[in-house]
């Protein structure tokens, strides 16, 4: 790469009171090799000393060169990335959650992936902390209703995902973008708050003729559902809302009239998983736990209802910048679904 802006990887790194987990993960990045490494840390307006151990630990330390913005509140990861890409100075620009930490070659091995002119994106191995010889995510898979989930998610990791290749976009636990399309096409929609964010914004990049290349050796290993909770209502609630929000901004007309059906077939076999505790179901055990799950989906249904006219209308931005015809990415979606049985048997 070149000197100044293109030698620099800017990491964004977002926090909301996870100082503990915080610490490693930049320890993670203070590691990286092969690059010139700039961190930007977005704290949404922790009470636990997060920002005051980063700034104490690692900035002006020469560990690692970091820089830290304090939120009063919180802003959700969606807000909170675009300001941290928004200071970012360097041409490929890299999400980490504050619950991940990453290889040393991270982040050298998610540029080099930036050598054809049209990829616009690098998705990161990801492992599961707890248990790294299983697959967290591997690239990103989507059901035609909307929901989406990690490719290879739960998976023991047999080698089955070690080969670059594309997938559909990058987690945003741990990915890379080019600064460059990220100007074109806009950040985050920071309607979404958090969670299904990263598929919208990997979607959107895909409808503008960006593609995604899936890098096995950018190896993270990431603490599942630290964030909300995987037994979250709100978590449940968010997920809902944006699988809708994401259909009715970005898919083509043709898919979006079937999403009711393609719904009503994911909630029957989600019926049928809550049965056998199979899934997400298992995060909320008994009758009263399969009951609390309910209300978050129709919680999450219901708070999409007042924001499907603003999507519709950003319908007109995405024509402005969109390279694939409508059939073109109903095809892109369909080539990388998630079959039903798949997505019953996986969790978040």
């Amino acid at each position: 790469m070149e000197q100044n802006s293109a030698s620099v990887v800017s990491v964004v790194v977002v926090n909301w009171n996870r100082r503990e987990l915080l610490r490693p993960c930049l320890e993670s990045l203070a590691r990286q090799r092969g690059v010139v490494c700039e961190a930007i840390l977005v704290d949404n307006g922790s009470a636990d000393g997060s920002a005051e151990m980063a700034e104490r630990e690692f900035a002006g330390t020469g560990r690692l060169r970091l820089r830290v913005i304090r939120n009063r509140e919180n802003r959700g990861f969606c807000a909170a990335n675009n300001q941290g890409i928004a200071a970012a100075a360097g041409a490929y620009v890299a999400l980490l959650n504050n619950d991940a930490e990453a290889d040393p070659d991270w982040l050298a091995s998610l540029a080099a992936a930036f050598q054809a002119r049209d990829v616009g994106m690098a998705a990161s191995k990801i492992l599961v902390y707890e248990d790294p010889r299983r697959i967290d995510k591997a690239g990103h898979l989507i059901y035609p209703d909307g929901q989406n989930r990690g490719r290879g998610s739960g998976e023991a990791d047999r080698g089955q995902y070690d080969q670059v290749e594309e997938v559909l976009w990058p987690d945003g636990c741990a990915a890379m973008y080019l600064r460059a399309m990220l100007e074109r096409i806009g950040g985050f929609d920071e309607d979404f708050f958090a969670y299904a964010d990263d598929a919208e914004l990997g979607l959107r990049a895909r409808a503008a003729g960006w593609r995604c290349v899936y890098v096995p050796s950018a190896v993270v290993r990431h603490h599942r559902g630290a964030s909300l909770g995987v037994g979250s209502l709100r978590r449940l609630m968010l997920i809902e809302r944006n699988r809708v929000l994401l259909a009715a901004k970005l898919f083509p007309w043709s898919l979006l009239l079937l999403n009711p059906f393609y719904s009503a077939a994911r909630v029957m076999a989600g019926v049928w998983a809550a049965l056998h505790g199979r899934g997400e179901t298992r995060h909320f055990a008994g009758p009263e736990g399969k009951l609390r799950m309910a209300a978050g989906l129709l919680w999450g249904g219901l708070a999409a209802l007042p924001l499907v006219p603003k999507m519709l209308a950003k319908r007109r931005h995405i024509r402005r910048i969109r390279k694939l015809t409508p059939a073109e990415l109903r095809r892109l979606i369909l080539d990388h679904r998630i079959s039903l049985r798949a997505l019953m048997e996986q969790s978040v």
